[in-house]
């Protein structure tokens, strides 16, 4: 019963998803270049260290119940009752930052983020519009979506972790096509892109610890996560990345659990701000995503002088309070006694 019903609400969603958005694996030369990869070993990529998709404890468990659980489960708690506060963005204000090249950051909720960096823009996974392929699943907090791509200025540098849903999101991107510079991401991401009608001279991907070097520097660094945009898992790599522009260095987290690889990224950079994950945890999924209690273990490891943490107050794509994130952050910071940042979403806040 619980099989057929899964099928029958699978069917119903594929009935309502627009099937470009579901972008392309790669193929041709970009496969190539993904099979030549040390992360890439039987026809996908893998982590630097085993990672199990679901814990023990989900495992006992099938994917449909699983996923039937995360849909019909109480939703009490997962979404705000009123409108998030959020504020317009000041388009104005953020261009005379370039002008003068003040260093700001606007955060639309989520993983999604502006930087002006020594008067370069810098736009990181700009889910605007849905964090689903189908219009009615993953729907944003209300007052969280009031920012359009019509609203945020020229792109020099369009950054994407990965291509799940709420970090590549195919409206937006295709809607940002004409005023965006570079886009950086990693391997085999570019092919969902090129199908969307970006250039291929406007492509950058990396692997882990490559780096693309145009007045700032990006290096591709490691993340403990998965990829994928339908079926077929981790065809396309996902990643963290490291900004440097002059004398700063911001470390870009993406998603991930916990692992070695933060140690490694704080010995190799002196981090002077890192945006970290922080929600959309739970025990059925904890080596993929930061669980609260290792937040502060992150914040140690890469050694950043301050901290913003993101992936939360948007999308209910897990099953704890909506809230609890932002509580999860304070006592990370408290933890480890690193400085932490709070923003508030369409807020302008001054770094360095």
């Amino acid at each position: 019963m619980l099989i057929s019903l899964f099928i029958i609400i699978a069917i119903v969603a594929l009935f309502f998803t627009d099937y470009v958005s579901l972008g392309k694996i790669p193929h041709g030369e970009r496969l190539e270049r993904c099979r030549q990869s040390p992360n890439y070993r039987n026809g996908k990529f893998v982590n630097l260290e085993p990672v199990k998709m679901f814990t023990d404890s989900a495992k006992k468990q099938s994917m449909a119940s699983i996923i039937w659980n995360f849909i019909f489960s109480s939703k009490k708690g997962l979404k705000p009752t009123e409108p998030v506060k959020a504020e317009p963005l000041d388009r104005n204000a953020v261009e005379q930052a370039v002008k003068e090249k003040k260093d700001i950051v606007v955060w639309f909720g989520h993983s999604s983020y502006l930087l002006v960096i020594d008067g370069k823009t810098v736009l990181v996974d700009p889910v605007l519009y849905s964090g689903s392929p189908v219009s009615f699943i993953n729907r944003p907090f209300k007052g969280t979506s009031i920012y359009k791509p019509g609203n945020l200025p020229n792109i020099n540098y369009l950054v994407i972790t990965h291509d799940h849903y709420d970090h590549l999101d195919y409206k937006a991107v295709k809607k940002l096509k004409h005023k965006t510079g570079k886009v950086i991401m990693p391997l085999g991401v570019g092919s969902h892109l090129e199908y969307w009608g970006y250039e291929p001279d406007k492509l950058v991907e990396l692997d882990w610890m490559e780096s693309f070097h145009d007045g700032v520097s990006f290096t591709c660094t490691p993340a403990k996560h998965f990829s994928g945009r339908s079926f077929k898992r981790n065809k396309t790599l996902w990643a963290s990345f490291i900004l440097q522009v002059g004398d700063k260095c911001i470390f870009i987290g993406g998603d991930g659990g916990y692992g070695d690889h933060f140690k490694k990224i704080g010995e190799e950079f002196d981090i002077d701000l890192a945006f970290i994950e922080n929600g959309q945890y739970s025990g059925r999924w904890a080596q993929i995503h930061t669980m609260p209690e290792e937040l502060h273990k992150v914040m140690e490891d890469l050694d950043a002088k301050h901290y913003i943490t993101v992936h939360h107050s948007k999308f209910a794509l897990s099953q704890h309070d909506w809230w609890e994130p932002r509580k999860n952050e304070k006592f990370a910071s408290e933890e480890s006694g690193k400085d932490l940042i709070t923003l508030q979403i369409g807020q302008i806040t001054e770094i360095f």
